[in-house]
C-alpha cells in the first residue's frame, strides 16, 4: 500500500508539474522568416499564389517526399484547400483564407497529428526596385501540449530553420526563372529588336502587285491604299485589318522592290473588286518584329528578322509582310509611327 500512495503521489506531483509549465508556456506564438529574392513580385507569386505553388517549394514535402497530397476546390482562390499525411510530417490540412494576387496570400491550418493544433500562415512581397522582398509568417494559439513544448524550446528554434531552407528553395527557384526568361529574351534579340515566332491565321488581301522604284514606294502606297479601301467600300466589303504592304522581292541592284499594296478585307467565295487584285497569305509560323519610326527607315528590323532566320536555320515563306498601323495623315511625328513586319518561316 505504501508503494501504491508513494506511486500516486509522484504521478500527481507529475501531472500538477505539466499543468504549472502547461499555465507557463506561451498562450500564443509567432514566427516569420524574410528573403529578398532578385526576380520581380510578377515572378515571385507565381511560386506562391497557390497550394500547389506553394508545395513544390515547401520544406516539409522535401523533408518526406512521400507525403501524401490531395487538393480540394480551384486551387490559388479562397477556399481552396489541402491535405497531407505522412510519417515523419504527421497528418493536417491548410486552406486559403485570403488573397491580394501579387502581394499576398494566407492560410488557415489544421494540424491533427502527432497533436491537435490550429493556425494562421501568410506570405507577403513586397517590390524592392527588381528583386521582391518576402515574409513568410506563422500565428498559433497554442493548445496545452505546444505550451509546454515551448517552454523548453521555442516555436523560432522548432521551425525557424525549415522556413529559412523553405525560402532559400523559393530563392532559388525565382531566380533561376529569372535567368531562364533572360536567356531567352537574349536568344531572340537581334540587332536591338526583340522578335517573337507568331502564329498567323490564312489572310485575304485585295490590292495592286506591281514592281516599283524604291524612290516611288511611298507615292505608290499613298494612291493604293485610299483607292483600295474605296473600292472594297463600293462593293460592300468589310475591311480587317491595316494596309499592308506584301514584298515578294527587294532588288538591291534594280533598287525596286515586287510589291503588293493592299488591305485585308472580309469577303465571301466568288466575290471580286474590279482593278484589283487578290492575294492570299496562308496561316503559318512567322518572325514577327514591331518598329517604330519612318517607313523608309525599317532596314534594321528587316535585318534583324533576316539575321534570327540565319541564326536559326530557318528559311522564308513567301512574302515578307509589313502591317502600317499608323496613319500618317493623322500622327505627323515619325518617331510613333509603328510598323508590324512579320518573316513567314517554314
Amino acid at each position: 500500500m505504501r508503494a501504491l500512495k508513494t506511486l500516486l503521489i509522484i504521478v500527481l506531483a507529475v501531472v500538477v508539474l505539466a499543468v504549472v509549465i502547461g499555465l507557463l508556456g506561451p498562450a500564443h506564438s509567432h514566427l516569420e522568416r524574410k528573403t529578398v529574392i532578385a526576380a520581380p513580385a510578377t515572378v515571385v507569386w507565381d511560386h506562391v499564389k497557390s497550394l500547389k505553388a506553394g508545395n513544390e517549394w515547401s520544406p516539409f514535402l522535401a523533408m518526406e517526399p512521400t507525403t501524401k497530397v490531395t487538393y480540394e476546390g480551384t486551387d490559388g482562390e479562397v477556399g481552396s484547400k489541402t491535405s497531407w499525411a505522412g510519417e515523419q510530417v504527421g497528418r493536417g490540412e491548410q486552406a486559403v483564407s485570403d488573397v491580394q494576387p501579387g502581394k499576398h496570400i494566407g492560410m488557415d491550418l489544421h494540424f491533427m497529428e502527432p497533436f491537435e493544433a490550429k493556425a494562421k500562415s501568410a506570405i507577403d512581397l513586397v517590390p524592392k526596385g527588381d528583386s521582391t522582398e518576402v515574409t513568410w509568417s506563422f500565428d498559433s494559439d497554442n493548445g496545452f501540449i505546444s505550451r509546454i513544448i515551448y517552454v523548453f524550446k521555442d516555436m523560432d528554434d522548432l521551425m525557424g530553420p525549415d522556413f529559412a531552407s523553405g525560402l532559400a528553395r523559393l530563392k532559388s527557384m525565382c531566380e533561376a526563372d529569372v535567368a531562364s526568361q533572360a536567356a531567352a529574351i537574349k536568344a531572340r534579340t537581334f540587332r536591338g529588336y526583340t522578335i517573337e515566332t507568331v502564329d498567323r491565321p490564312a489572310v485575304d488581301y485585295w490590292g495592286k502587285r506591281q514592281k516599283v522604284k524604291w524612290e516611288k514606294l511611298s507615292g505608290f502606297f499613298g494612291s493604293t491604299f485610299p483607292m483600295v479601301a474605296q473600292a472594297a467600300s463600293t462593293a460592300g466589303m468589310k475591311l480587317a485589318g491595316p494596309p499592308t504592304g506584301l514584298y515578294f522581292a527587294w532588288d538591291t541592284v534594280a533598287k525596286q522592290a515586287d510589291v503588293f499594296a493592299g488591305i485585308p478585307v472580309v469577303a465571301g467565295p466568288g466575290n471580286a473588286v474590279a482593278g484589283l487584285q487578290l492575294q492570299e497569305i496562308p496561316a503559318g509560323k512567322a518572325l514577327m518584329v514591331v518598329y517604330h519610326g519612318a517607313y523608309d527607315k525599317s532596314e534594321v528590323a528587316n535585318k534583324a528578322c533576316e539575321d534570327m532566320m540565319k541564326a536559326n536555320g530557318l528559311s522564308l515563306r513567301g512574302a515578307v509582310i509589313e502591317e502600317y498601323i499608323t496613319d500618317p495623315g493623322q500622327e505627323p511625328d515619325t518617331a510613333k509611327w509603328t510598323t508590324n513586319i512579320y518573316y513567314p518561316i517554314n
